[in-house]
């Protein structure tokens, strides 16, 4: 019954918070604050584990300890970033597409409510350390919090050294290449396949943990193959520029740059 009860909650909880950004999201015409909602989505999704579940193993403290730094520096970053600014290009270019179609139907089940399926998809290691009672070996989660704190410096610290990047009037319309962004083109994406693999990690020992791998492999999917690089990738691929930059500079995973 408690699985049955956690899924119920999980599922009424992100569609609940999905259907308020939307609601935000049309009073203010702007589609892309969907993307403030992620962080914060997750931090719903432990917080109410914490909630549902009685008596949660060591894994889920540390777990829901992880997601809630992850989430709400992700959260404060991009409301800081995006609050004000006008409509990200990707949602104005779903606006074109869809003209008159009932674009605000459209953006709530294509925009908002598919974010709500990826996080319920994305969140199966959660899901799996709130209904699991077994604990799991000291080793895995030591392991396991190293990594993540590997993937929060590159999500974290690219972040901030693009930010500052952007923010010097003399850098407009240059490519970063400096700090973290000399060894990757997207170290903050590349960060955050890495907390959810190190998230994996910690419950992978105990019996079936291995399922929640879907968690992992969905996110790492989206974001090197769907809606983070290559959307970035085709933006400046006609900067000649970036093409240098592409030449000496590894896509994803760091390494030192070709000379």
């Amino acid at each position: 019954m408690i699985p049955l009860t956690y899924f119920i909650g999980v599922i009424i909880t992100i569609f609940g918070f999905f259907t308020l950004m939307f609601i935000i999201a049309q009073i203010k015409n702007n589609n892309s604050l969907v993307d403030i909602g992620w962080g914060l989505g997750f931090i719903l999704v432990v917080v109410h584990g914490l909630i549902t579940v009685q008596n949660p193993t060591i894994q889920a403290y540390v777990i829901s300890g992880l997601v809630i730094l992850w989430g709400l520096r992700l959260f404060l970053y991009i409301s800081i970033r995006n609050f004000k600014k006008p409509e990200d290009y990707r949602y104005q270019d779903m606006r074109k597409k869809w003209g008159n179609n009932h674009p605000r139907i459209q953006a709530f089940f294509k925009v908002f409510m598919i974010q709500g399926v990826f996080m319920f998809i994305i969140s199966a290691p959660i899901h799996f350390v709130f209904i699991s009672v077994e604990s799991v070996d000291l080793a895995w989660i030591i392991i396991g919090i190293v990594l993540f704190l590997i993937g929060f410096y590159f999500e974290a610290v690219g972040d901030i050294q693009l930010r500052k990047f952007i923010s010097n009037p003399t850098n407009k319309g240059r490519i970063m290449q400096s700090g973290l962004w000399r060894y990757t083109r997207h170290p903050n994406y590349f960060g955050e396949t890495v907390m959810w693999w190190s998230i994996f990690i910690i419950i992978v020992s105990v019996d079936w943990g291995f399922i929640s791998i879907i968690g992992p492999l969905t996110i790492t999917y989206l974001l090197v193959f769907v809606s983070g690089v290559p959307l970035l990738e085709k933006k400046y691929a006609s900067k000649p520029d970036f093409i240098e930059y592409s030449k000496k500079t590894s896509m994803f995973f760091p390494w030192f740059p070709k000379k």
